[in-house]
């Protein structure tokens, strides 16, 4: 059979077939058609008019961390990946799809479905839920901080802090979204196991592209991540089943009544208690979805953990900052015991507040976030950046760029709180600062997001003083901010 020479596309001979030359011809009408509503947009140099830039720029890296590579910051671009335009092999839905289904999870579902999500999700972080699961943070960082006591019994220790953040994170969520303990920090579980793989999993598929479904469940990591979907939905699903029994046999006033006693509403007892305008609830398999979403995907345990392990390593590299933080958390609990954060205790925490946003500018723990255009955005030069149904594109915003952009952010790479005085912020745009994205598809978690990272903060600044480690860590872009090998900080407890 004769030979047809790829070689220009980045393939090896392969036999001619005119089923092969008609894919290919197709291929070519819709890459040219795509590509003709984006030529407005500069590119970087492509690997071949094929291929694009497929492999030459990690998914991950595509933010281009502030400066595009056609040239200036803040100036879009246009990347293209095969057929595929700007982001769209790498849809969020694609990546979590398995983990919550259904209602689709508040970070899958579009249109309407997301509209009637969000509403049913939002009394979920109002401030009056919140209020407890600060004694909740206060107990989780207790476990930790007595496992790095005896870790540093003999003085300074140097430890991985996204290793023991995650755990303490994940603790956290655990109780906060059911009521359970899983003493994860110190023991290891199946569940655990399922819920910490299903994290790498995901990660593992963002890289490779791979987002059709039924290809990849054929191969081993996907076959890996169904097992793991089945362990997590295994235990979550009981749980929400026998909250409900309850539920119909204490009716809704005893049950508030006793919930009320217990000073705490989980995030499964609000779920079950919504209702929309109709009356309508949520069912068992809405609130699975919501639950698992929230405990493994982008608003889980794993993001939290990013923002607080980096605040401490910048405190770390300046000790004049970690110093005032640690006597202002002193100065408010001088005359308390036991030393713990109480809610009211979160708005007398000013210089503490301004090191964590300095720290999520510098290091966003979702260095970017991806979306399609429900319809064609005019930009104000005039250029159009097409709605998905024209192009077959997705739209990534680099929420790193953003914040490194020099023409905002004079010094980008120097850690400064005092950027977030508030007498330096009055003249800067709100939108130059987004580490939960903006609009209403924002983080709906954020609130429960930076209670927990002031919580963590200032009780571990209390106890214990961080070092640099002798190697600087490395940002590692993935679907979250991480460092190569670990983000290392020498760790000595205080008296």
């Amino acid at each position: 059979m004769p030979q047809l020479s790829l070689s220009w596309l980045g393939l090896g001979p392969l036999a001619a077939s005119p089923w092969l030359l008609l894919l290919l011809v197709g291929a070519s009408w819709l890459l040219a058609h795509n590509c003709s509503h984006l030529r407005c947009f500069p590119q970087p140099p492509k690997r071949n008019w094929f291929w694009g830039h497929l492999g030459m720029v990690s998914v991950a890296a595509g933010q281009v961390w502030g400066v595009s590579a056609c040239g200036l910051p803040g100036e879009g671009c246009c990347w293209k990946w095969g057929l595929f335009l700007l982001s769209d092999t790498v849809r969020p839905k694609d990546m979590v799809n398995g983990v919550g289904t259904a209602c689709g999870g508040l970070l899958l579902s579009v249109g309407d479905k997301w509209k009637h999500c969000r509403v049913m999700l939002t009394p979920t972080f109002h401030f009056n839920i919140l209020k407890p699961y600060v004694t909740i943070f206060n107990k989780s960082l207790n476990i930790m901080h007595a496992k790095w006591q005896r870790l540093a019994s003999e003085g300074s220790v140097c430890l991985d802090m996204f290793e023991h953040i995650s755990l303490m994170t994940l603790d956290s969520l655990q109780k906060c979204i059911f009521s359970f303990d899983s003493n994860c920090q110190e023991s290891p579980s199946e569940y655990i196991a399922a819920v910490l793989e299903l994290s790498a999993l995901i990660l593992k598929r963002y890289k490779i592209f791979l987002h059709m479904d039924f290809l990849y469940y054929l191969t081993p990591s996907g076959k890996r991540f169904r097992r793991a979907c089945e362990l997590v939905h295994n235990f979550t699903v009981p749980v929400i089943q026998e909250w409900r029994r309850t539920l119909a046999t204490q009716g809704v006033d005893d049950f508030l009544k006793i919930k009320t006693r217990s000073k705490t509403l989980d995030f499964i007892d609000v779920l079950l208690l919504a209702k929309d305008e109709d009356g309508k609830g949520l069912s068992d398999e809405d609130i699975r979805a919501e639950a698992d979403t929230f405990l493994v995907a982008d608003e889980g345990h794993d993001t939290m953990a990013s923002g607080i392990s980096w605040v401490l390593y910048n405190l770390a590299r300046h000790p004049e900052h970690q110093e005032r933080c640690r006597q202002e958390v002193q100065e408010l609990l001088r005359d308390r015991e036991p030393k713990e954060i109480e809610w009211e205790d979160l708005a007398q925490l000013p210089f503490l507040t301004m090191c964590i946003k300095e720290s999520l500018r510098l290091y966003p723990p979702s260095p970017t976030i991806s979306h399609y255009c429900a319809q064609d955005v005019v930009l104000p030069d005039g250029r159009v950046i097409p709605k998905n149904a024209h192009s077959g594109s997705g739209c990534v915003i680099s929420i790193f760029g953003i914040h490194h952009n020099p023409s905002v952010w004079a010094d980008h790479e120097v850690y400064d709180p005092f950027r977030f005085d508030p007498e330096n912020s009055q003249e800067r745009s709100p939108l130059a600062f987004i580490p939960f994205s903006v609009g209403p598809r924002n983080c709906i978690g954020q609130n429960f997001a930076m209670t927990e990272m002031k919580v963590a903060l200032a009780l571990t600044l209390l106890r214990f003083r961080f070092l640099p480690d002798d190697m600087e860590p490395c940002r590692k872009p993935e679907i979250i901010l991480r460092a190569e090998g670990g983000l290392w900080l020498r760790v000595e407890p205080l008296s």
